[in-house]
């Protein structure tokens, strides 16, 4: 099967990718070439009676709550047509920050609507990848060609809108997603051109498999790593090592920059000692990335440093299992309070994904009296607000008294937050489009 890139950018109702809300989706199909295929994609999608959106959030998107009610689809309408349509077999789902964001909300829209979570990602040649990093590694090692832009103070950013301002790209309407497709489609395109060996590079090397490569307990060994927690003034860039399993199969990396005996007082160890995930799409390279064009040089580190911390470490394997110990204590996710944030609670069984399947394809006049004996517990009352959400009409009179009671606690929840934040939205309209849609779920 051919492999495309679809590029996608969402817009939410904030930033809580088990809470909040996908309100826009657009993307672009394009050819491994960065060539479009297709018309582009975008869609709204009607926001939920049991959700109260960010005022701080709509303020920057300008897409109202009345917006999607009028022009958008539900969710259980979207689900269908991302998993059908969208993302298909051997597409690469990209964008930029998508991994850590905009797919974290997929994942859990598509949970709540009685979708697997993880199919759209991996399945049939499935894949995904993310710009974000690629900018990041591109511009701490091989930045030629290429107007790196800065904050007013001077801190080098990597904002879309700032890398489209500063290499003079078209980007009119940042934070509209299908604006932000746009530009990042051209900002691969400037990458591509400007440093094509590290471009296709990442892109080889972007997976799982070829991560567990680079960074393994088997043959550790120090690997330039790229990751947004890393400090700005060394762009975001450090040599690592791996130290220790983490949960989910992936792994404990500590940051060679560091002597660990001289940071032995410290309360915390993070990011000095972080947790890389395979299946993120983590940039990594060789060290011998680093003997050309002063690569050393340019992320503030050099081999006589590496040799030195690294045999520092290995004289303190109780440092090393103190770092396994609190990382596998650690609570992973806060506590689910509803089974739409018990996403990672556990994976269904087979018995339970065959009836999941079915729910998600009955019909409203079937899904009325569907009331599967699921295994899981989290389901029952999942299906409930799948129903209530997308099929109203279908709940009986007992049905929805409890998911009228359901909304008004979770809005209840968010209402604090959701006044605190309207008093300081500066956009009249927004400000009152926002107040009238809490008038009317009250």
């Amino acid at each position: 099967m051919e492999r495309t890139f679809f590029f996608y950018d969402l817009e939410t109702s904030g930033l809580k990718t088990r809470e909040d809300r996908v309100m826009q989706f657009a993307g672009q199909r394009t050819t491994l070439d960065l060539e479009p295929i297709g018309e582009p994609v975008n869609i709204l999608v009607k926001m939920t009676d049991d959700a109260l959106p960010s005022p701080g959030a709509i303020g920057v998107t300008k897409i109202t709550p009345q917006q999607t009610l009028r022009d958008g689809i539900t969710e259980a309408e979207f689900c269908k047509t991302v998993t059908e349509e969208i993302f298909t077999p051997g597409t690469i789902a990209l964008g930029y920050n998508t991994v850590r964001f905009d797919d974290e909300f997929m994942r859990a829209t598509l949970w709540r609507n009685f979708y697997d979570p993880y199919e759209w990602e991996w399945k049939d040649d499935r894949s995904r990848w993310d710009m974000l990093d690629v900018v990041r590694m591109v511009r701490a090692l091989r930045p030629e060609g290429i107007n790196w832009p800065f904050t007013d103070s001077g801190k080098p950013t990597n904002s879309l809108e700032d890398l489209t301002t500063a290499n003079n790209i078209s980007h009119e309407h940042a934070h509209d997603a299908l604006s932000d497709v746009y530009a990042t489609i051209a900002v691969a395109k400037l990458i591509k051109e400007k440093q094509p060996s590290m471009f296709k590079f990442l892109f080889e090397n972007r997976g799982k498999k070829e991560a567990q490569k680079y960074v393994n307990l088997d043959k550790p060994i120090p690997v330039v790593y790229t990751s947004g927690r890393y400090p700005g003034e060394f762009n975001k860039t450090s040599v690592v090592v791996p130290i220790a399993p983490s949960r989910n199969g992936n792994v404990l990396v500590y940051d060679l920059r560091y002597n660990l005996e001289e940071n032995l007082d410290k309360e915390s160890f993070y990011p000095m000692v972080k947790e890389l995930c395979y299946n993120k799409c983590p940039a990594l390279a060789p060290l011998s990335v680093l003997d050309k064009d002063d690569g050393w040089e340019k992320i503030g580190l050099d081999k006589e440093t590496i040799d030195k911390n690294l045999e520092i470490l290995m004289r303190h394997p109780d440092f090393i299992e103190r770092m396994r110990t609190e990382n596998e204590n650690r609570p992973e996710f806060p506590e689910s309070i509803e089974p739409e944030q018990a996403i990672y609670d556990g994976f269904l069984n087979d018995k339970d994904r065959i009836k999941v399947e079915a729910v998600r394809n009955a019909d409203p006049e079937k899904l009325a009296d569907f009331h599967p004996e699921f295994d899981d517990e989290r389901l029952p009352e999942l299906l409930l607000h799948y129903k209530g959400r997308n099929f109203p009409n279908t709940l009986s009179e007992q049905e929805m008294e409890e998911w009228e009671k359901y909304c008004h606690a979770r809005l209840e929840r968010q209402l604090p937050k959701f006044l605190e934040e309207l008093e300081r939205v500066e956009d009249d309209f927004i400000k009152e489009e926002l107040r009238l849609y809490l008038e009317s779920l009250a």
